[in-house]
């Protein structure tokens, strides 16, 4: 008979609910106040505890804090009578394993504490210094957020596929959409993990050092050279080496590569001794390297050397379902870094964010979500800490697509017979949601 702690001031709701608890075959002991709660804990032990908010002596979630130091693995509910989400969420944030509001449904009460002694159940013993140190490796290793888009599901098999291969991968996609999160994650999944990733945004290297960079140098090789180096290729060695923008990589540059990356040997700036490489090698690129093989820009053997498999790196728009999934986990890092508690978007906001356009892709979202984050006063990011572009019209100036603008029911009708009468692709002509989309069709009684 699972054992639950009842902590309520209210004497005659306690009895009430003591004596529910009891017909429901719980074995409950109670206390009216924080005080009386530390001596029943320190007595005996309890398979669940039920506090309320407020309490004469203390403050629930202080004295949940209390308890959990000392308790980690006993689960505690919260009951309230000020039902607002900010309670809700601080509590849960810190620690609570649900929430309940007065006045209590009994089925909900019934359901809340059996999950609640189910999932204590489940979760395996481990000590809390070790959970800390866990929680924060994964913190830092999963920074791939798993979306549920089409786009998204279709990006997670493709890595999962390829990872464990040592097969060269090609990531594909729009600035900002991040490809060096996809490469990584592809990297902690292959047999390589425990080995070094290392990323080099080939657009900043100038041509002439690029060989010193990928393969290191001798002291006194060239101007400069006021000491040994070692290169990328070397560094990365048994590991992971991501090259981003692999385009920018001049002609020579280019030649330099396919050569290490033929014989997997490079050989540093002014040495004549070969060093043995075994390296995987991801790439990735925001322009179409195939029109740039066409036009004599890129090599075709380097092109085909890097390109064993492709990902595509959908933009923002691909993946509009996705799109709160990315900003809650984006506030939630902002919270860490800035050392705020803001809670969520408020709902005119989460609008202005699904009918944007998002150029810059999810770069521009976490950095607007951290900007918000900075200068939200509240619990909530409202519209008046958003950047200005969300107010404005949004046009496209690109050749070829359409605006939403004075004419907006024209663009619409003219969208839909261009895609035939397909709502998604017309969505995406007009760079707006599907949703807006809809929405824009009752307002203009569009069939």
């Amino acid at each position: 008979m699972p054992k639950i702690l009842l902590i309520e001031d209210d004497i005659s709701f306690c009895k009430l609910l003591e004596k529910f608890l009891i017909k429901k075959a719980y074995d409950v002991s109670i206390a009216f106040s924080a005080a009386e709660a530390r001596v029943a804990i320190q007595k005996e032990s309890f398979d669940l505890i039920l506090t309320d908010l407020r309490l004469p002596d203390s403050d629930g979630i202080k004295l949940m804090s209390e308890i959990k130091d000392s308790y980690p693995d006993i689960p505690i509910i919260l009951m309230t009578g000020y039902s607002d989400v900010n309670t809700a969420v601080k509590a849960i944030k810190n620690g609570a394993a649900d929430y309940i509001s007065k006045p209590f449904n009994p089925d909900e009460v019934l359901l809340v504490i059996t999950n609640a002694l189910q999932s204590s159940e489940t979760e395996v013993e481990i000590p809390v210094k070790e959970k800390k140190a866990k929680s924060k490796q994964a913190e830092s290793e999963n920074e791939f957020v798993k979306g549920i888009s089409v786009a998204s599901k279709k990006l997670s098999e493709h890595i999962q596929l390829v990872s464990p291969t040592d097969m060269s991968v090609l990531i594909i996609g729009e600035s900002g959409t991040g490809k060096e999160i996809i490469a990584k994650s592809i990297h902690q999944q292959s047999n390589r993990k425990k080995n070094t990733f290392i990323a080099v945004d080939c657009g900043a290297i100038p041509k002439e050092l690029a060989a010193s960079e990928f393969f290191g140098h001798l002291k006194g090789s060239f101007t400069g050279a006021i000491s040994d180096k070692i290169g990328y290729f070397e560094a990365a060695n048994g590991g992971t080496l991501f090259l981003d923008e692999i385009g920018n990589l001049s002609y020579e540059n280019q030649i330099q590569l396919l050569r290490a990356l033929q014989e997997r040997k490079i050989k540093p700036v002014g040495s004549n001794k070969e060093i043995n490489v075994d390296i995987r090698i991801i790439t990735a690129t925001n322009e179409d390297l195939r029109e740039a093989v066409k036009n004599g820009d890129f090599r075709e053997d380097l092109y085909h050397r890097i390109n064993e498999f492709s990902i595509q790196s959908p933009s923002l728009t691909d993946r509009e379902e996705d799109l709160m999934i990315f900003a809650d986990y984006f506030l939630e890092k902002a919270n860490q870094q800035l050392n705020k508690e803001v809670i969520g978007f408020s709902p005119e906001v989460v609008a202005l964010f699904q009918n944007y356009n998002w150029p810059g892709n999810l770069r521009e979202l976490q950095n607007c979500v951290k900007r918000s984050t900075l200068l939200t006063r509240g619990n909530f990011i409202e519209s008046d800490v958003l950047p200005a572009e969300f107010f404005q019209i949004q046009k496209q100036n690109v050749s070829g697509s359409f605006s939403l603008s004075d004419n907006e029911k024209e663009a619409i009708i003219h969208a839909l017979s261009k895609t035939q009468n397909n709502k998604s692709e017309a969505a995406k002509l007009l760079k707006i949601t599907r949703k807006t989309l809809y929405n824009k069709l009752k307002q203009y009684n569009i069939d």
